[in-house]
């Protein structure tokens, strides 16, 4: 890259490192409650003003109502049985990040895709902003295609990137043993 770079970590610079203990019981404890369902009980985590973003398809949402009445029981309707899994976590200071996994079953309507009772895998990663004990802000990233192509919707229509891979492997030189 030519010239300046643009600065990075800006959200981070401020970062206390002294509370990596107390954001890692939070978001544990948080995501107890989730696979606990807890939808009412979820304001003894999250702040009442907290903002959480989604990729396109999920949204944002202002606010602890707005994330339980826009996110929470919609997808609760949509992906009932519903277990998270994070497969990896991460925390330090105020912030920690997750990826991992939800397993459910598809028991109501998804992106205009009627139930289908399937069991699917909802991919995902969240970043999450802990300050007072509280979550004040939560980044996401739902793999809505993974689960819409799980559910026989193919959202880039044959487009994706997958061919990709799939020329790749074909052409791969198979490992000798």
């Amino acid at each position: 890259m030519k010239g300046s770079r643009p600065a990075q970590g800006a959200l981070t610079e401020k970062n206390d490192l002294s509370k990596t203990d107390e954001t890692r019981k939070v978001v544990e404890r948080m995501v107890d409650g989730l696979n606990d369902h807890e939808i009412d009980g979820m304001g003894e985590f999250f702040h009442q003003d907290f903002r959480w973003i989604g990729n396109a398809g999920c949204g944002l949402k202002e606010g602890l109502k707005a994330f339980q009445e826009h996110w929470q029981r919609p997808f609760q309707q949509a992906f009932s049985d519903k277990v998270c899994i994070d497969e990896a976590r991460l925390a330090e200071g105020e912030w920690m990040a997750a990826f991992g996994r939800q397993e459910a079953t598809h028991s109501g309507e998804f992106m205009g895709i009627p139930p289908t009772g399937k069991r699917v895998e909802i991919r995902y990663m969240d970043f999450w902003k802990v300050e007072d004990g509280k979550i004040v802000s939560n980044w996401v990233m739902v793999d809505f295609p993974h689960v819409m192509k799980q559910l026989g919707v193919d959202p880039f229509q044959g487009h994706g990137w997958e061919k990709f891979d799939q020329e790749f492997q074909q052409k791969a030189p198979v490992p000798e043993e």
